[in-house]
């Protein structure tokens, strides 16, 4: 799945598809944004508009 229009898409199911693929094809975060080009804070605010906030120990969203 393209991130590139995280914006408009479900929070719920963002999250649940940004931690697939940081489990599955990337070490971070940072890595996945990079790859996607999309702005990492703008994933965080998508993100925690629906209570999610990034756990980096974890490397995921809770």
């Amino acid at each position: 799945m393209d991130l590139a229009k995280f914006e408009s898409m479900d929070p719920i199911m963002l999250m649940s598809i940004v931690n697939m693929k940081i489990r599955d094809e990337f070490q971070n975060l940072d890595e996945l944004v990079k790859y996607y080009d999309i702005d990492r804070q703008k994933l965080i605010d998508k993100l925690a508009s629906a209570g999610f906030e990034y756990q980096p120990e974890a490397k995921q969203f809770r």
